[in-house]
């Protein structure tokens, strides 16, 4: 049944009420590491980021992490103009033109309990932030807040889209380490080339082991060895003429220290059918313990390719 126009606005004044100084602390229990998941999408909504919640919700605590999750992270009473194929403009809330096309794809509504504002008050609940995003999830004002969070001893990570996020903030490019120029068309078969064994975060994937993904190459910078400790890359990847890198050097994972905080990224993660896999899991935890210090792990960046 469609929402009339007044159910929208008392949706977008309760998703408002629920988030920014408003929001009660997520509730954890003694001993689990609080993870906030973002997969706010103003661009591209991958249909797997409802698999991905549900995916860290059951098997966090088993690994001592209770999982936050918020969808929307925006200003939902902020007025916008929606186009309509055959039909006259509509206007409407944000929060209702987000939640229709975030719907259509990953099959979940966007209700109050999954909006949340990124700021210095709220990143106080949290030890670890997770993008699974794309377009700008948080402003200039909040990315600083989250910036100076992490450098400060806070624990942020990626996966897959997280660097098709904030193209226009310098700064979130140089903390997750890379943004995303393009993939090759469909899924691609590549094979893992482990370049630290030692990392949690590799301990799932052998090397030369066979995999399918869809497969991120990423621009010349901010992206460097000289700053990133790589932790898994990519071997008999065809990327076409358009997406080659000159250095023939295809980063899949990498870890980095950000002030004295860590970061850790993954670009794997677009299908549901890798959410589901163990290895991926175990792979993505072991990535997440290590940001958050509770496994150990190198950060030294990695230098020039060998």
């Amino acid at each position: 049944m469609m929402m009339t126009r007044r159910a929208w606005a008392a949706a977008a004044v309760a998703c408002l009420l629920a988030s920014p100084l408003f929001a009660a602390d997520p509730p954890a229990k003694p001993g689990l590491k609080r993870v906030l998941l973002v997969t706010h999408s103003g661009g591209f909504v991958h249909d797997s980021v409802g698999v991905a919640e549900d995916v860290l919700k059951k098997i966090g605590p088993d690994h001592g992490m209770t999982v936050t999750c918020w969808r929307f992270t925006g200003d939902p009473a902020k007025r916008t103009t929606v186009k309509q194929k055959g039909k006259p403009d509509r206007e409407m809330s944000a929060l209702e033109a987000y939640n229709a096309n975030f719907r259509d794809r990953a099959g979940r509504p966007v209700e109050a309990e999954n909006c949340g504002r990124i700021n210095k008050n709220t990143l106080k609940n949290f030890d670890l932030v997770l993008f699974f995003t794309t377009g700008d999830p948080v402003t200039k004002a909040e990315l600083k807040d989250l910036t100076d969070w992490v450098k400060a001893g806070g624990a942020f990570a990626g996966t897959h889209c997280a660097t098709d996020t904030l193209y226009s903030q310098a700064a979130y490019g140089e903390m997750i380490g890379a943004y995303f120029k393009g993939h090759p068309s469909g899924l691609q078969d590549f094979r893992f080339h482990v370049e630290d064994p030692k990392h949690p975060a590799a301990a799932a994937f052998a090397d030369e082991k066979p995999y399918k993904d869809e497969m991120y190459i990423f621009k010349d910078a901010p992206y460097s060895r000289d700053k990133l400790h790589l932790i898994l890359s990519a071997r008999g990847l065809n990327p076409g003429d358009k997406l080659a890198r000159t250095d023939d050097d295809y980063a899949v994972s990498w870890c980095r220290d950000y002030g004295q905080g860590k970061v850790f990224y993954t670009s794997l993660g677009h299908q549901q059918k890798v959410w589901n896999d163990p290895a991926y899991q175990k792979h993505l935890v072991g990535g997440l313990k290590w940001a958050m210090g509770e496994l150990p792990g190198d950060a030294t960046p990695s230098g020039a390719k060998k």
